[in-house]
């Protein structure tokens, strides 16, 4: 019984994330129309607002507990802490092959990320569902990323 309660949770929850489908026409409209930029100033940050992140040594654990949290509640459904990919890619060592601000913009900005970002298309084209727009702060996305850095080993 509490394992159908928990698969239910867990789809409704899944479902719940994603776009308001009345307004997805609108919305391929405006991705089509919008330019890709020029030239990105560094590929390896991906596109948004977070140019730069500064990274503190020893982690920062209150972020670390806000981060999990979030994990929880928003990542947990489709990415596991190993490299299993279950709907995305696990996060083991992504911290350690992934920049920062990546990262950040690839939380806080995935539409956009999985439309222009070469590296977001090639993990698009892996796990075959695109990752839904959980309407991410920068705020929240950087303490998702010191949760990832301590999944990761950093101390």
């Amino acid at each position: 019984m509490e394992n159908k309660f928990l698969i239910f949770f867990v789809t409704v929850a899944f479902f719940s994330c994603g776009p308001d489908k009345s307004n997805l026409k609108e919305e391929a409209q405006s991705a089509k129309s919008t330019p890709a930029p020029a030239a990105l100033a560094d590929p390896t940050k991906g596109i948004g607002q977070v140019k730069n992140v500064t990274l503190h040594t020893p982690l920062e654990q209150e972020r670390v507990i806000r981060g999990k949290a979030i994990y929880e509640m928003k990542c947990s459904a489709c990415h596991r802490l190993d490299e299993k990919r279950v709907v995305g890619p696990g996060w083991k060592d992504v911290t350690k092959t992934r920049k920062p601000e990546w990262i950040m913009n690839m939380v806080t900005n995935v539409d956009v990320m999985l439309e222009q970002d070469a590296e977001a298309q090639k993990l698009l084209e892996l796990c075959l569902t695109r990752m839904p727009n959980q309407n991410v702060s920068i705020g929240d996305a950087r303490d998702v990323l010191e949760f990832m850095r301590q999944n990761d080993g950093e101390q």
